[in-house]
């Protein structure tokens, strides 16, 4: 059994750790032994205890919450690799790939790097990456965009993230949601979920419905996640999404629930999922909402137009256009059987080329040959 060693770069439970632990979750002991490289405390650290993972820790960062610095943080991923022996290094975030090119030389292991963002990167970001033995980009826009920077497009290989179709499906709504935070049964329910921040476009959402208000003053919104980062920016840029509600008076239709593990049976309560991302390497959540048949306005961005099309599953509009969003957003209340259409189109996407076991293979394929494994053995559900 050929051990695999997955470096997460935070202890929080985002779309990148959702799709790393749900390949781990399908495979069950198959072939490969699991372990994970991760901070300490924090949601993924609980997720990898209750999987039976083991947890090797990773120091990132100081006691007073300060980053290592390069030199420290590399020391002590060489550390935690040395303590499992692994077969395979698998980085799990751009930054982290940084970190296993930087020592990939020296050590008898080969590396192999995730590529989960689209941002510009320095000379010395790219000759980092290209030093792993092999790249994995979660969208075809995201290999392009790297690529152009000068990553090595030989070792670059598209994968995507996968999506447990069965987990995430049709169910008819009971209006649990509504009566747990107080909503009218009959109001039209939009959320958006995911990490709050401004690549995420709640700004333009909440400026969005206010446009909207005129049309329909009786839509309910739903801000669903968390904010990870304590700098200045981040705390009043969430601020000022709560205040925009607000100001407009419409704060009576809008609720903030931070944090849920329940995703999969609250995209059954909601009518609409609104994505409104300035850029996205390729949104898990939007994974998740056409296996659910949630119909979704999101923005035309990065690898969305990979999953969905324009008019066919899912309406799409300019990030950061929150006139087009709200006009977007009146179209699609007044259509539910449009909105029926493109999600049962989204789905039966989601089902055929991003469902989970295939996924699984193509990760599997990744692992095996990097590893010198076989997997004839492997067994997938159909």
């Amino acid at each position: 059994m050929k051990r695999i060693a997955i470096i997460f770069e935070f202890g929080t439970l985002y779309g990148g750790e959702h799709s790393m632990l749900a390949v781990i979750d399908r495979l069950a002991g198959q072939w490969f032994e699991f372990v994970a490289i991760a901070p300490q405390h924090g949601r993924l650290a609980d997720a990898i205890r209750q999987r039976s993972i083991r947890h090797v820790p990773l120091q990132l960062h100081d006691a007073r919450g300060e980053r290592l610095s390069r030199n420290a943080a590399r020391n002590s991923l060489v550390d935690a690799i040395a303590r499992c022996s692994p077969d395979v290094v698998h980085a799990n975030s751009l930054s982290m790939s940084r970190l296993t090119g930087a020592i990939a030389d020296e050590m008898a292991i080969p590396c192999i790097a995730h590529l989960r963002d689209i941002i510009k990167l320095t000379k010395a970001a790219i000759n980092d990456l290209n030093s792993n033995r092999l790249l994995i980009a979660v969208s075809q826009a995201t290999r392009n965009f790297h690529v152009e920077q000068g990553l090595d497009a030989a070792k670059t290989l598209v994968r995507y993230n996968g999506v447990d179709c069965d987990r995430y499906h049709l169910r008819p709504p009971t209006g649990w949601l509504k009566r747990e935070f107080n909503l009218p049964n009959d109001c039209f329910l939009a959320a958006t979920i995911g990490q709050i921040g401004l690549r995420k476009g709640q700004d333009v959402l909440a400026e969005a419905a206010v446009l909207a208000a005129e049309h329909l003053p009786d839509n309910c919104y739903l801000l669903v996640g968390e904010r990870n980062s304590t700098k200045r920016e981040s705390v009043d840029f969430e601020a000022n999404v709560v205040a925009c509600f607000q100001h407009a008076g419409l704060d009576k239709n809008f609720r903030c629930l931070g944090f849920r593990e329940d995703i999969p049976r609250l995209m059954n309560e909601v009518d609409l999922l609104i994505h409104p991302s300035h850029q996205e390497p390729f949104g898990r959540v939007l994974l998740e909402a056409a296996a659910s048949e949630l119909p979704i306005l999101a923005t035309d961005v990065g690898g969305t137009t990979e999953i969905l099309q324009d008019g066919d599953s899912a309406r799409l509009v300019p990030p950061g256009n929150a006139q087009a969003l709200a006009d977007a957003l009146i179209d699609l209340h007044s259509n539910p059987s449009m909105r029926t259409q493109f999600a049962r189109k989204a789905r039966s996407c989601v089902q055929l080329t991003f469902n989970i076991d295939q996924a699984v293979r193509e990760l599997v394929d990744v692992w095996s040959q990097t590893a010198g494994s076989d997997t004839n053995q492997l067994c997938f559900s159909d």
